[in-house]
């Protein structure tokens, strides 16, 4: 597994080596684009649009715009020295929490942790304090240029580090549009939607899940290289119901749930013997 980050991670006067590998991965499948006459991969330059010439890499400085079309340039060696000063820094567990405080909004990329040369003995310690205690660490880490919050967990048999937003990075939900406040619930149609919410409740298990689109574009691809005819079903993929409302909706989804939910007959004993 790649290693992204080599550093150490500290909680008070403990230090432990580690390395840090990247725990998901996107399966999104790219497509290139093409000219449509000869198939050839489009490239994409980069053009002054003032100049009108091709801007060699080079060439480009990076800068802060401040105003409009006022910027501040930044110097590379000013940038490589702040990126140095900060990423010399090892990763400081600052606080300890308990997991259920923080909102997932503010999840954002998950990382396994290894202990690196000689850290066994203090990863292990920090992982059974995790587990006794029930608290996850609060820490900062820079990845790329970019101060990251973090927090450290247990996972498994392991520890997983996983970068979170600032609350600044979080929008406000009383920013969203078209929210509508408090609403009278009438109770008949509350109960028979907290029966549908009982009716498909069930033990989470990943596994039960699959990008349906990403498969189905997989075995559209497969079928082109194999060179075979594609024909496009005619079928619609769900019923759309035209019903408006409300609880004809919920009444109608909570027979569909208990036909699909519905048990196998059990054999009697007389269907047994016969068997």
């Amino acid at each position: 597994m790649h290693t992204v980050w080599k550093g150490s991670i500290s909680f008070g006067l403990v230090t432990i080596p580690i390395k840090l590998h990247t725990a998901t991965e996107n399966k999104d499948i790219k497509l290139r684009q093409l000219h449509k006459k000869c198939h050839t991969p489009i490239n994409y330059k980069k053009v002054c649009p003032d100049c009108d010439e091709e801007v060699k890499n080079e060439d480009i400085v990076k800068a802060y715009e401040y105003a409009k079309n006022k910027f501040v340039v930044l110097d590379a060696e000013d940038l490589e020295q702040l990126k140095k000063e900060q990423e010399d820094k090892a990763v400081e567990i600052i606080d300890f929490v308990k997991l259920e405080e923080i909102d997932p909004i503010y999840f954002e990329k998950s990382y396994f942790l290894a202990p690196d040369s000689g850290g066994n003995k203090a990863y292990g310690l920090l992982r059974e304090g995790l587990v006794q205690s029930g608290k996850i660490g609060v820490a900062k880490i820079i990845i790329r240029s970019k101060e990251q919050l973090a927090i450290v967990r247990v996972y498994e048999n392991g520890l997983m580090m996983e970068t979170i937003h600032f609350p600044d990075e979080v929008r406000k939900m009383e920013d969203v549009p078209n929210v509508p406040q408090e609403q009278k619930i009438v109770k008949k149609e509350l109960d028979a939607a907290l029966m549908l919410i009982d009716q498909l409740t069930v033990s989470f298990d990943p596994d039960n899940y699959q990008d349906e689109y990403r498969h189905a574009l997989m075995d559209l691809i497969e079928k082109k290289k194999a060179g075979e005819e594609v024909v496009t079903s005619t079928e619609k993929a769900k019923e759309v119901s035209n019903v408006t409302d409300i609880m004809s909706a919920l009444q109608a989804s909570i027979d569909k749930t208990k036909k699909k939910k519905a048990p196998a007959k059990k054999k009697t004993a007389k269907t047994k013997k016969n068997a």
